[in-house]
């Protein structure tokens, strides 16, 4: 009888894995599509590829993809009980683990750029050009770099050389041996937290004292620009709630092993795959040259893809 039970069990929690496995692949593609048509209006005005907001939320948006795509291989590869070399595991978690730490510090720059717009508006043309903000990308990729040098490093001097040769199941634990490494790898999330988090309230406090003591036109651009940063605000809560959830998981894990897939589960919808849809289309929608670009893009290819239809039936 035990048996038994213990075999629907498996067969239940099965059955449950492979219904969650095909909708996350069915929400990837939405969000990927999503995200595919945000990249192509980016690219389809010259002034939205020539002005500091939109490369950054372009950037957000390539991260955002790479990420979603990179996280549904790996989940794939786990889920088949794929194996790979464990070096070409740290070369997959060097790209997840970095662009993980691009969008956040990202909209944390685009935050201080709706701040010098608003609070420096005669120096935003200076400090705020196209070149710029290439330079701001790269210093972007060189500060996200940090966690994932150190995490590694650790690695490294932990690990003996025969391991990068030897076939596993890939996983972004498994570059944490110890406690302390994890103690390690927390103390550094908490410190871009902390970062993030005043960098966002100073931008917040020096942008409401502008739009109080603005009037008229100013004031609705200024206050546009608060409700702007709040957004970015909202944006970077889902992001550093990510960067979270694996110490949840790991102490849920200790209590049980299907409330921790339940939670696992919920964690990667809710602040993995949905943020990297979401926030970015949000923010698309609110823009109102983005939108019109958008909205024509969308408007024409329907068209056009109507007329061809229609042409293949003549």
């Amino acid at each position: 009888m035990t048996d038994n039970d213990s075999s629907v069990g498996g067969g239940y929690l099965l059955h449950q894995i492979n219904d969650q496995v095909i909708i996350v692949q069915l929400l990837v593609i939405i969000f990927l599509c999503i995200n595919l048509s945000l990249i192509v209006t980016f690219f389809s005005k010259d002034f939205f590829y020539t002005t500091m907001r939109y490369i950054f939320f372009s950037v957000t948006l390539l991260s955002d993809s790479l990420i979603l795509i990179m996280s549904d291989i790996l989940l794939l590869l786990s889920y088949f009980r794929i194996t790979m070399q464990i070096g070409m595991c740290v070369i997959m978690y060097i790209f997840l683990a970095l662009y993980t730490f691009v969008t956040p510090i990202t909209l944390t720059a685009m935050t201080l750029e709706r701040f010098v717009a608003v609070c420096m508006p005669l120096r935003h043309a200076e400090l705020c050009s196209t070149r710029s903000a290439l330079q701001c990308i790269v210093i972007i990729h060189g500060i996200s770099s940090i966690p994932i040098t150190v995490v590694l490093s650790i690695f490294f001097a932990s690990a003996s050389h025969s391991l990068y040769t030897q076939y596993s199941i890939c996983s972004m634990d498994m570059f944490v041996f110890l406690q302390w490494h994890n103690h390690v790898k927390l103390a550094l999330y908490q410190c871009y937290f902390l970062i993030i988090f005043i960098t966002i309230v100073f931008s917040y406090i020096k942008i409401m004292k502008v739009a109080k003591a603005a009037s008229g036109q100013n004031k609705k651009l200024t206050w546009k620009g608060l409700r702007t940063v709040i957004l970015h605000a909202f944006q970077l809560l889902l992001c550093l709630i990510q960067l979270w959830c694996p110490f949840i998981e790991a102490a849920v894990l200790q209590i049980d092993l299907m409330l921790y897939v339940n939670v696992r589960y919920f964690n990667y919808i809710t602040f993995n795959l949905a943020p990297r849809c979401l926030s970015p289309l949000i923010y698309g929608l609110r823009d109102e040259k983005f939108f019109l670009a958008l909205k024509y893009k969308t408007l024409f290819g329907f068209l056009r893809a109507k007329t061809n239809i229609q042409i293949s039936f003549v």
